[in-house]
């Protein structure tokens, strides 16, 4: 179907983004002579990597359901045996992340009406059940005519209104509090953060929560530590601090951001709702090849892989980073601790039960999570119990999170030193440090988690936004 300049109708010019798993290239139909940016992704890099593969099978099926002029739409996938062709609108204005960069801020003007039509098309999702979850000016196109579109529904979920959503992910500056903590939110509250962080880039030029240390970052979103310029009207002032407001609950929804300030020469997007059902058998034909898993896979995510964890999980899991303090009362009657496996998840699971047996504990298993606890006498019964929780972050690393109550485990100190002489090469409990290193080696475990610096920024974002990892 394919050769090296064309596949099926569309003939193949340059490179317009490229990335460790796909490239981007602009494309012409020959039988119209129209534009299209089409993604090229290698199967065989893929079926390789189950959260990709699921990443990418639920970006082209939300993307097909969604006709919003605000929106980059999906055309059509075409598979052959060893590639998957995604052709997509083409958008050829850049990104609104390169436009910012240059022209430093914007008029009033101007952000309101990029400003309008990001609502209207976040409204529009919305209204259909999904949620993007990576708002930024990064995944935000322009047209020729300077209109916006919104691309990369990598990271999205599809969910009914008020479903608590559970998988931290996003981009650090633009991630709402809630997702802070290792507790489920609402996607709708969530994006609605985003967007006001949006605005207030293009109004000011520059961030409202920005540091180069990513705890100190985290502490200022939470608290919502931001000052506005001097050059901000009332307007401006009024529906900023509406959005930017920490708590999820009292934070203002998308219908209701329609205020004074933005009702100024609002044009609402109209919607494309004429068009023919929405058809989806071209991506699984796609992807048809890749399959080792089932949809169902997919549909759940890896959140119920109890071999998955993402990098705003593992930061909620530690205690020296933990920022749920900010949100609610910690518990002082448990006592945490993490400590890092050089194994694989299965050899991970037998080394607690082995370092357990041999300090004469015994373990109870549910699937990856334990309950250890010293043989039942008459004397342990007030004993408390200490539980062990088995995730991995990457083939051959895992994190052992360890959770006692303040009630008395004798062997408790002994178990922990046992388990780190078979767990690591040196015997000792994980640092951060630790952690972060086990993820910079295995840099594929931390694509929900981009690090506000110019030397971190992702390898697999196009010139032109269509996300190409």
């Amino acid at each position: 179907m394919g050769n090296g300049d064309c596949v099926g109708k569309y003939r193949f010019s340059r490179t317009i983004g490229e990335g460790n798993f796909a490239k981007v290239k602009l494309a012409v139909d020959t039988s119209t002579g129209h534009p299209f940016a089409i993604k090229i992704i290698d199967k065989d890099k893929i079926v390789r990597d189950d959260y990709m593969r699921c990443q990418v099978k639920r970006e082209i099926k939300t993307m097909k359901l969604l006709h919003h002029p605000n929106i980059v739409r999906i055309h059509e996938v075409i598979g052959t045996k060893s590639k998957i062709y995604i052709v997509m609108e083409y958008v050829s204005g850049g990104l609104l992340s390169d436009k910012l960069a240059y022209s430093n801020r914007f008029s009033e003007q101007e952000a309101r009406k990029l400003f309008q039509q990001l609502i209207d098309a976040v409204d529009y999702c919305h209204a259909r059940g999904v949620y993007h979850r990576d708002l930024k000016p990064e995944n935000l196109l322009l047209d020729r005519k300077g209109n916006l579109k919104i691309s990369d529904f990598g990271l999205s979920a599809l969910r009914k209104s008020g479903d608590v959503l559970s998988t931290a992910c996003g981009s650090p500056s633009y991630v709402a509090p809630e997702l802070l903590v290792n507790k489920g939110y609402e996607g709708a509250a969530a994006d609605t953060w985003s967007c006001g962080v949006i605005l207030y880039e293009m109004l000011a030029g520059f961030l409202p929560f920005d540091d180069r240390n990513l705890i100190n970052l985290y502490k200022k979103i939470c608290r919502a530590e931001f000052t506005f310029p001097q050059w901000f009207t009332e307007g401006e002032k009024r529906i900023l601090s509406k959005i930017l407001e920490p708590s999820p609950e009292k934070r203002i929804t998308i219908p209701e951001i329609e205020d004074e300030w933005f009702r100024v020469d609002y044009k609402p997007a109209i919607a494309d709702e004429s068009h023919e059902k929405v058809c989806v058998d071209d991506v699984a034909a796609a992807f048809d090849s890749t399959e080792v898993d089932s949809d169902e896979h997919c549909k759940t995510g890896m959140k119920n892989s109890s071999s998955f964890i993402n990098a705003f999980q593992l930061i909620a899991m530690s205690h020296e980073l933990d920022l749920s303090g900010l949100f609610e009362q910690e518990d002082e009657h448990t006592e945490k601790k993490m400590i890092v496996s050089k194994h694989t998840l299965g050899e991970t699971m037998k080394k607690v039960e082995d370092a357990a047996a041999d300090t004469t504990l015994l373990v109870e298993r549910v699937y990856n999570k334990m309950k250890i606890h010293p043989k039942m006498t008459r004397c342990t019964r007030s004993y408390g119990d200490l539980s062990a929780e088995v995730i991995k972050v990457a083939p051959t690393h895992c994190v052992v999170k360890l959770s006692r109550s303040s009630a008395k485990l004798g062997d408790y100190g002994k178990f922990c030193q046992r388990l780190s002489s078979l767990l690591t090469e040196n015997p000792a409990t994980s640092t951060e440090k630790d952690v972060f290193k086990v993820l910079k080696r295995n840099n594929s475990i931390i694509k929900d988690l981009r690090i506000p610096e110019e030397e971190q920024k992702s390898e697999n974002q196009d010139l032109w936004g269509y996300s190409s990892s």
